[in-house]
């Protein structure tokens, strides 16, 4: 799928996003908790970077939690930004945020951040180089030794065990809400529009984008998550 037709998938279903996936929450909720950890020593006044921010629910509970930091939340999608500054409005933590609708390499320059975030993003980039090259456009925001939080769906999708995962994952969007009618669109649009890769193969990705060896810190069902800091200097 071409970033264009992704933008407008986005646009259309912003609304009733947060709707829609509600009943996942306990896989988005572990990971912010997590999330929480792995960012703990960050500075009190911290300036994160938000990449593919959707409707802002990682930004919505950092926010709360520490209520010195800044965000820069950056999304493509008007729609969804729209809905991730109405939750910042209502959460009182709007005076915090910078939002930017548009791509991050045409993000304009500024200070650079001490994290990022970029939550289920990266899988939609089919081709490896450019993968590599979107990471290494957030490890040049960032100041060195700064911290990347990401996660990806990933699997070995040519071994029996992706198949048996696969349909665990499916059972479970159905107990989500998901209707049965859907499954095999989004079985489909697993292997058309997103880059399901070997875990090892996602981290590879981002050390090469600048980063050291990615660790990973949690895993849901398909979604597997990674903290990793800048090197010192980045190819651009």
């Amino acid at each position: 799928m071409r970033s264009d037709e992704l933008k407008t998938v986005f646009d259309q279903q912003a609304s009733h996003y947060d709707e829609r996936w509600a009943k996942t929450a306990p896989i988005r909720d572990a990971l912010h908790f997590l999330l929480e950890a792995v960012f703990a020593e960050l500075p009190a006044q911290a300036r994160l970077l938000c990449v593919g921010v959707g409707t802002g629910e990682e930004m919505a509970y950092l926010a709360q939690r520490f209520p010195q930091w800044t965000f820069t939340a950056v999304d493509p999608s008007g729609a969804m930004l729209a809905v991730c500054r109405h939750k910042a409005e209502q959460g009182g933590y709007v005076s915090r945020c910078r939002f930017y609708e548009g791509y991050l390499e045409s993000l304009p320059a500024q200070a650079p951040f001490d994290a990022a975030t970029c939550f289920l993003v990266s899988q939609f980039m089919l081709e490896q180089e450019a993968r590599v090259a979107f990471f290494q456009s957030i490890a040049a925001r960032l100041r060195p030794g700064g911290l990347l939080a990401s996660s990806d769906l990933a699997s070995d999708v040519g071994s029996p065990a992706y198949e048996a995962l696969l349909q665990t994952w499916l059972n479970m969007m159905v107990r989500a809400g998901i209707p049965v009618s859907g499954l095999a669109s989004m079985r489909a649009a697993y292997a058309r529009d997103v880059a399901i890769l070997p875990p090892a193969q996602v981290a590879a990705i981002i050390q090469a984008g600048g980063f050291d060896e990615p660790v990973p810190f949690y895993q849901a069902g398909l979604i597997h998550a990674w903290f990793s800091r800048r090197v010192s200097s980045v190819a651009t």
